[in-house]
């Protein structure tokens, strides 16, 4: 079973140690968990030089981020990197002429106590610095705007290669608030402050040492399935009543169902901005070049030459990075083996890192047909956040079929779209809104729009593979049997067939059909009518002309 959290973040006063002191058990837990293959990372307000005064086991860290989120420590090797400029000495200096005591500096940080917090802020402004006072428990630190423990932290999991979605944060004080709320989990032990308690997804029943023991516990026994974060939800769209219907972004298998041009690439991108958004990486396997130039992703392939995997995998290897796999190039028999080769490396990267958090099945029959049968260590059942996007459900491998857990039929028949997946109640949909089916039970939904306008197909018609749907030259008699399965090569034949042939399918005006029906293209189809009732000798150079200036040819 893959593990979702990687990596536990942790405060140390008042949530690792009491009085400045860790308790054996607490860090025999630690040990077990780095023992599982999981990172540990140490985040504190303390100095360096004053964390090792009073714990000489920071060996037990992968990394340590100490001054409040100003300096990154690598155990291993005691090197020290700033994560801020160091504090101009006159801050210090002012407030020692202001009596604030006691008083510490450190690489970037300086430190005080209450009741200095009013000679902190006057300090900063007299000196007309860019610099922020945080509270914890009673102590008041200085440190340069913008730098607090969750950018610590973001620079530690960046430096592991990790995501702050595969991250528990725990923590008891102010100064945790902005780490607990980046983590994909925040937890607050039973110490902590009422108001870190109240917007922690989990609070422990054992204070201090005993409540990250606990965490751990529970991280180790079910990597906290049993803790839900209900405020990760994604959104999908809105009932008739106006509430929303909400998504765990974690763990689902979802499906899009719906004939070509009915919109179902829209809704798929607009569900895969807000992933990106909200910090999930992305995988798309792209067999028709449809995602090419979508803000945040990074595409691997083109028209010419076939993806590499390992290039992917290198991309991948950075969190904020979203790939895409253009396959356009790619013949459809090749597809499945493509991505049967793919599959087992993107497992082996998410035992590792977690990521990528979702891996997007566009013209999911292309890559996983009905005949596909997953070896053992590929079981759909353990393959969580896969999105299927397809015109043809009933094509994709019975086995992942078995998995999906909710799926959205964009259609005006969605029950007859979905009845793959076993009896779809009918639900009746109006102008905008496509069937959400989740449990057994279907429902209308009016899908929230994507920010980015989508290029509908633009590669697959220029010059992807339209199989069963190409253009067919026959000729007046029927004696020919030309197939163009894209517009790259339609333009090709056109210039190259027998002037009766061209006119036959012109005066049928089969080209205007064609564009329309499975081009879906209707200015393209309303200027070819055009073009077909003029007719002429120039018809030829007209269609070209048409095509070529709404679609980019041979890309």
């Amino acid at each position: 079973m893959s593990v979702r959290y990687l990596a536990l973040a942790t405060d140390y006063d008042g949530t690792l140690a009491e009085l400045g002191r860790v308790r054996p058990e607490t860090i025999a837990a630690v040990e077990r968990l780095r023992k599982s293959g999981r990172r540990v990372v140490l985040v504190t307000g303390r100095e360096l030089n004053d964390l090792r005064s009073v714990f000489d086991r920071l060996d037990l860290f992968d990394l340590v981020v100490a001054e409040n989120g100003a300096l990154l420590y690598r155990p291993q090797t005691q090197e020290e990197v700033l994560l801020a400029e160091p504090p101009p000495p006159a801050l210090a200096e002012r407030l020692r002429q202001r009596g604030a005591k006691p008083l510490g500096v450190g690489r970037v940080i300086v430190a005080t106590r209450e009741p200095h917090e009013i000679d902190a802020v006057e300090a900063i402004r007299e000196l007309g610095l860019e610099w922020q006072v945080i509270f914890n428990k009673g102590a008041v630190m200085l440190v340069p705007s913008g730098v607090n423990k969750q950018t610590g932290l973001a620079a530690a999991l960046a430096e592991l290669g990790l995501s702050m979605r595969n991250t528990v944060a725990a923590g008891d004080a102010e100064n945790d608030h902005a780490m607990l709320a980046a983590a994909e989990c925040g937890v607050a032990v039973a110490n902590a402050l009422d108001s870190l308690k109240e917007r922690a997804d989990l609070v422990t029943r054992g204070a201090r040492g005993a409540g990250v023991e606990e965490l751990i516990a529970r991280m180790l026994e079910d990597d906290l399935r049993s803790v839900v974060v209900a405020r990760h939800a994604l959104p999908l769209g809105t009932r008739r009543d106006g509430t929303e219907v909400k998504i765990a972004p974690a763990g689902r298998r979802v499906l899009i169902a719906g004939p070509s041009g009915s919109g179902k690439t829209a809704a798929a991108t607009a569900f895969i901005e807000r992933l990106i958004a909200a910090g999930y990486q992305c995988c798309i396997v792209d067999p028709e070049g449809d995602y090419e130039g979508m803000e945040c992703l990074v595409t691997v392939g083109t028209a010419d030459r076939p993806p590499s995997i390992d290039q992917a995998l290198a991309l991948l290897a950075k969190p904020s990075v979203h790939v895409g796999l253009n396959l356009i190039s790619m013949p459809v028999d090749a597809r499945p083996r493509f991505f049967a080769s793919l599959l087992p490396r993107l497992q082996e990267m998410r035992s590792r890192t977690g990521r990528p958090h979702w891996i997007v099945l566009d013209e999911a029959h292309h890559l996983i047909p009905a005949s596909w049968h997953p070896a053992p260590l590929t079981l759909p059942r353990d393959l969580g956040g896969v999105l299927m996007i397809t015109a043809h459900p009933e094509r994709i491998s019975p086995a992942m079929l078995d998995a999906v857990d909710i799926a959205l039929g964009v259609d005006d028949s969605p029950d007859t779209t979905l009845r793959v997946l076993g009896k779809v109640p009918k639900v009746e949909v109006a102008e905008g809104e496509v069937v959400v089916w989740c449990n057994g039970k279907a429902e209308p939904l009016k899908l929230l729009p994507a920010k980015e306008h989508h290029r509908r197909h633009r590669h697959k018609y220029a010059a992807g593979d339209l199989a069963e749907d190409a253009f067919v030259f026959r000729g007046p008699e029927g004696k020919l049997k030309l197939r163009a399965q894209n517009l790259s090569i339609f333009l090709q034949m056109a210039e190259g067939v027998d002037e009766d042939t061209w006119l036959h399918h012109l005066r049928q005006q089969d080209f205007s059909k064609w564009f329309r029906s499975v081009i879906k293209d209707e200015a393209l189809a309303a200027e070819a009518e055009q073009i077909e009732r003029r007719g002429g000798r120039e018809s030829r150079v007209r269609i070209r002309a048409a095509i070529e200036k709404r679609y980019t040819l041979g890309e």
